[in-house]
């Protein structure tokens, strides 16, 4: 009866595609899509208009910190509120800075990249029909992009965007009276705030469901790729840690709209003393980082996950450690709940307190070690295919290397004291989760272009792309430590006040020119996704060998991904350069009967092959 039954399930999934196939209308194929594939492409979409909007102030920023004072003419013909007589004016500086870093850290970084690779992967790489609710996924996208519009309004209301920095700490974003970018600005910033979290929230349990009920035949915990780990990790975390960050906005709407005092306390403005007491500041950073710190994880652990994909298939070679990677990623998403404090070491907290928190902190190198030490064994000897995403995979390895040894630094509650609030930490934030993800992020666009859009993305113009791309950021973001070391703070509109700053001018000189080499490279990267979208050169089924799932899947729009019966998997992904494999690869849906000499032990495939050359010998 259960077979009968399966085979009906199967015959009416068939129909059922068959049927979208051919009956979808324009709306219900490309705006209100209950297709993963299609949500995927939303969301990438959506990211990288996102992206450019946000980088697009970090360079007019930059201007301003590198030549403060001087007027830039074509700023103030297409930005004329913001930068009169072409000097950009203060107020709006601190709020590119604030939706620079908002923009950047929640729209790109966590809705573009879990939001995009997450729906793509986890169905097709699972041997899933679509996802366990594709009407949820819809509303996840259109919540996202409530999210993003909000946030662009913000930009254009009176008194202009929220300006307390990504972090909004009270009081100044609890009081509406206190600056311009109090005011409406704010507001909104909390309005989006929380219509992304909504949008977090239904997108994560959507995708735990759909791992743990609807993976296909023969896929077991262990033969699922680590890409689909990081997703089911990043999902876990993101489900119990953003409704605190939900409970810390409301908590400030409250504040600034309903006269409550959660954040306020004893607080005067122009020598006036408002009607708040009891409250405190600290609360809000204890609720924002109890988010923030698994929010850098939220953002890393899909990247690093893209990055085992691409770095195994690009080696040729099986992933080294399989399941020492997988119990890494679940060591640092423990641990990533109790390490909120180190963020807030000279708050006043109790030095007994603190230490706790620098030893969790450091606790965290262990699995991060793991993860670095198993890439670089994994490229160790191996067959390497330079590949634009390899190349952007072994970027991330590199930024995670090197962004993570200064984290050690700031881990110390004794260093941090020295190095809080000054361009040392825009530094290390940047390179360890910014640049990391970023380069996980278009590891998997080069990867998995042809899987979205059937066709290939230009090589030359992605190695122009890469090594524009690490070049500007190593020369950004390097010598951030050095202004850091000397005591330069951030989000400062200028550092003039300051003699013993001038001659750190030329430093500030050298990272806006390498930040505009950064978006040249940028630009090259957009024409180059563009334009193989319509022209590029078609893509066979599986343009990189690769042995997982996705990859039989056809590309042509298809509500449940199979024109037939869901493949059976009967292997784990990273089966590369076995003997006997056809091609150097085997993929997950090959029985282990159609390749018994790759099966064999490794000394009787020893024996085996000694045998052959002692009868060709003969045979001479």
């Amino acid at each position: 009866m259960e077979v009968k039954q399966g085979v009906q399930v199967e015959h009416a999934a068939e129909h059922d595609a068959h049927d979208h196939e051919h009956h979808d209308t324009f709306w219900t194929k490309y705006v209100f899509s209950q297709d993963h594939k299609m949500i995927s492409k939303q969301f990438l979409i959506t990211a990288i208009i996102m992206a450019y909007m946000a980088m697009a102030m970090s360079m007019i920023f930059r201007l301003q910190l590198a030549w403060p004072g001087e007027a830039f003419p074509f700023l103030e013909k297409i930005i004329p509120n913001f930068a009169p007589d072409g000097i950009l004016d203060p107020s709006a500086y601190l709020a590119f800075v604030t939706l620079h870093g908002t923009i950047m850290v929640f729209f790109v970084l966590t809705g573009g990249l879990s939001g995009t690779f997450s729906n793509l992967l986890i169905p097709l790489q699972v041997g899933a029909r679509d996802m366990a609710s594709g009407f949820l996924n819809m509303l996840s996208y259109w919540f996202f992009f409530a999210s993003c519009t909000v946030m662009t309004i913000s930009i254009y209301v009176e008194g202009g965007a929220a300006s307390g920095g990504w972090t909004i700490y009270p009081p100044l974003s609890a009081l509406p009276q206190a600056i311009p970018g109090s005011g409406m600005g704010m507001t909104l910033w909390l309005v989006s705030m929380a219509l992304f979290i909504i949008s977090a929230l239904l997108g994560g349990i959507n995708y735990v469901c759909t791992i743990i009920n609807l993976r296909t035949k023969g896929m077991t915990l262990t033969r699922l790729p680590l890409t689909i780990w990081a997703f089911l990790i990043t999902a876990t975390l993101g489900i119990l840690s953003f409704p605190v960050l939900l409970s810390a906005a409301l908590l400030l709407i409250f504040d600034r709209s309903f006269g409550t005092s959660f954040y306020l306390s004893d607080i005067f403005i122009a020598g006036e003393p408002l009607a708040h007491s009891g409250g405190s500041p600290i609360l809000f950073q204890h609720l924002f980082w109890f988010l923030g710190h698994p929010e850098v994880y939220i953002v890393l652990l899909p990247a690093l996950g893209l990055a085992s994909e691409v770095i195994s298939v690009n080696a040729r070679k099986p992933i080294f450690g399989y399941k020492a990677m997988v119990v890494s990623m679940l060591v640092i998403a423990f641990l990533s709940f109790i390490v909120w404090g180190h963020h807030m070491f000279i708050t006043g907290m109790n030095p007994f307190l603190g230490s706790v928190f620098v030893f969790t902190t450091l606790l965290v190198a262990i699995p991060s070690a793991v993860k670095t030490f198993n890439y670089i064994a994994t490229l160790w000897r191996a067959n390497i295919q330079f590949t634009p995403q390899m190349l952007f995979g072994i970027g991330l390895v590199s930024f995670f290397i090197s962004g993570g040894l200064t984290g050690i630094i700031l881990g110390d509650s004794a260093l941090d004291i020295n190095l809080h609030d000054n361009y040392f930490v825009v530094a290390h934030f940047h390179i360890v989760m910014g640049a990391s993800a970023i380069f996980g992020m278009f590891a998997g666009v080069y990867h998995w272009f042809p899987r979205m859009f059937g066709r290939m993305m230009n090589k030359k113009l992605g190695y122009a792309h890469f090594w524009l791309t690490v070049i500007a950021v190593y020369g950004v973001f390097f010598p951030m430590h050095f202004l850091g070391l000397a005591g330069v703070p951030r989000r400062y509109y200028a550092n003039t006040a300051y003699k013993e700053f001038d001659a750190l001018i030329n430093i500030n000189e050298l990272v806006t020119v390498m930040a505009m080499l950064g978006g040249i490279a940028q630009l090259i990267f957009l024409f180059n996704f563009v334009y193989s979208i319509f022209r590029g050169k078609a893509s066979p089924q599986n343009p990189w060998k690769s042995n997982t799932l996705e990859w039989t899947a056809p590309v042509k729009h298809l509500h449940g991904n199979w024109p037939g019966r869901i493949p059976v998997i009967h292997r784990w992904p990273y089966d590369y350069s076995k003997p006997g494999a056809k091609d150097d690869y085997i993929p997950q849906t090959v029985p282990f009967t159609e390749t018994p000499e790759s099966n064999l032990p490794a000394d009787e495939r020893e024996a085996k092959f000694n045998e052959e050359i002692a009868n060709a010998r003969s045979d001479v």
